[in-house]
């Protein structure tokens, strides 16, 4: 059987450095929060892919994470530790924040369309990302929180 390697890419921290550093009534101008944690786990950062520690400040945002020219377009709630470093994970590597949660993983088309989606329990999302990344008509994954429904992180094949 063929196997896929991939590739679990977060959100640049770049992209949140001077929000992270605003004031919270600039905060509520775009409808952020600052809150501290108090529970792990419970606050998975989309920068580092790790938990906040309980009482570690966290930024709660709005993002845009599916900005394409497609009907699929999509934003959501994410979470920003405020001291987090952007992951660089390994081929093949699963950070914590996925491990122990049901999962949604959206396999998108060149065109933006998503053209398939299953559910899956943390444990065995590398079987589901390697089987989606199978269908050559797949260029990218997205991993979403199945309940909450809140955006995690992209994939790639590696």
């Amino acid at each position: 059987m063929k196997t896929t390697n991939f590739i679990i890419k977060p959100i640049e921290k770049n992209i949140f450095v001077e929000l992270l550093n605003w004031s919270e009534e600039q905060l509520a101008e775009v409808n952020a929060r600052r809150l501290i944690a108090d529970s792990k786990p419970g606050y998975p950062c989309r920068v580092s892919l790790k938990e906040a520690e309980v009482g570690e400040r966290i930024l709660l945002i709005a993002f845009k994470h599916h900005d394409v020219q497609s009907p699929y377009q999509a934003s959501g709630p994410i979470f920003i530790r405020e001291n987090a470093e952007t992951a660089e994970l390994e081929i093949n590597e699963i950070p914590e924040i996925l491990l122990e949660r049901l999962l949604s993983v959206r396999a998108y088309n060149s065109k933006n369309l998503m053209i398939c989606a299953e559910t899956v329990q943390g444990a065995k999302l590398g079987n589901v990302i390697r089987g989606q990344l199978l269908n050559n008509e797949v260029t990218y994954l997205q991993i979403h929180n199945a309940n909450p429904g809140c955006f995690n992180c992209n994939v790639y094949r590696a």
